[in-house]
């Protein structure tokens, strides 16, 4: 949804710096990996400093394809690398947030965040399946920079339980969304 709406908007005002870094496209989208995926070991000590490590995992995913298509380094290997690496990063940022609720003993909201982490994995598994078969799936209100976004103000709020909640259920949502709108498309 995001992504869809502002598109490539920051690619002109963030060009010169994408200029100005030495640095391969795919450095920088598997640093993000990295620093994003630290936080399932910060977050059970500190949700705090955990949403600032998704926050800054975040900048660099957001950051790596601005220097691919200023650079002209845009390929399809970096797109999939890109892709997968996120997959790796959204599951230790879930297993980071399960862990610190078995910690505090919180299993409904330990269950909500392993249904959010399911229902994201899906979200970009439909969509890559559709375009397999020929179909587009751009569709759905609760795609990865929205999660993202929602999980790491949760965090630096303390206000991580509604946060999963709503993820996961607007995942649900947006799971459901993708599998009618391929269906429609295909039928």
């Amino acid at each position: 949804m995001l992504s869809e709406k502002l598109g490539h908007i920051l690619d002109k005002p963030l060009a010169p710096l994408a200029r100005a870094l030495p640095v391969h496209p795919n450095l920088v989208t598997i640093l993000g990996m990295l620093i994003a995926s630290s936080s399932a070991v910060i977050l059970p000590k500190s949700l705090f400093l955990g949403g600032l490590a998704i926050l800054a995992g975040g900048a660099c995913d957001l950051l790596d394809g601005i220097i691919a298509r200023v650079n002209g380094k845009k390929t399809d290997f970096g797109a999939f690398l890109d892709s997968t690496l996120d997959r790796v990063a959204d599951g230790f940022i879930f297993f980071g947030l399960a862990w610190r609720f078995l910690l505090q003993g919180e299993h409904v909201a330990l269950l909500t965040t392993v249904l959010a982490l399911i229902a994201s994995l899906v979200i970009s598994y439909a969509r890559a399946r559709a375009e397999a078969v020929g179909s587009s799936c751009r569709v759905g209100i609760m795609e990865r920079p929205e999660r993202i976004l929602l999980i790491a103000l949760g965090c630096i709020t303390t206000y991580i339980w509604p946060a999963v909640l709503i993820v996961a259920a607007l995942s649900w949502a947006t799971v459901v969304q993708r599998i009618l709108h391929v269906r429609k498309q295909l039928a």
